[in-house]
């Protein structure tokens, strides 16, 4: 079965649309949309948009492999990235890798078995004067230590 959006996303779809002068420019908003509907953007999600903006689905994956922002795959409902450049590891965001992992029993990559949270390293997240740090979702937390760390996963519990 296809994937097809809720009447609720429909509706935000056909608002979308009339800020735009033809369909074909309103793709990107569109992926976002298959994205927050479904969690990530896949091939039945690139068909869903490519129908509805009268696209080839080539075209809807060739555009969304270019960019790096749309998730092509299925995150937990909290997608943990930990910064992993220089800055952040001289500030023990190995150590909060580390910490993350043990708490929530999940290895880099891998999602716990409730699907609530996933993990994952990360390029830089432009916090070098406040790292260690995490996004989550699209939060972001700073100065971290694995007792802040715990409240912030505590809380998202």
């Amino acid at each position: 079965m296809s994937k097809q959006f809720s009447k609720e996303k429909m509706d935000e779809y056909e608002e979308i649309l009339t800020h735009f002068p033809n369909k074909k420019a309103a793709l990107l908003p569109t992926l976002r949309l298959v994205e927050e509907e479904f969690g990530y953007v896949d091939t039945e999600g690139c068909k869903l948009v490519a129908d509805l903006l009268d696209l080839s689905p080539a075209y809807v994956y060739g555009v969304l492999t270019f960019y790096t922002h749309y998730n092509r795959e299925w995150h937990g409902r909290y997608r943990i990235m930990v910064c992993a450049t220089l800055m952040c590891a001289l500030k023990d965001s190995l150590e909060i890798v580390e910490h993350i992992k043990k708490k929530l029993n999940i290895e880099i990559g891998e999602r716990t078995a409730d699907g609530k949270f996933s993990l994952e390293k990360v390029e830089c997240l432009a916090s070098c004067g406040t790292a260690p740090a995490i996004q989550i979702n699209e939060d972001y937390y700073e100065n971290l230590t694995p007792e802040k760390v715990d409240k912030i996963l505590n809380d998202l519990k």
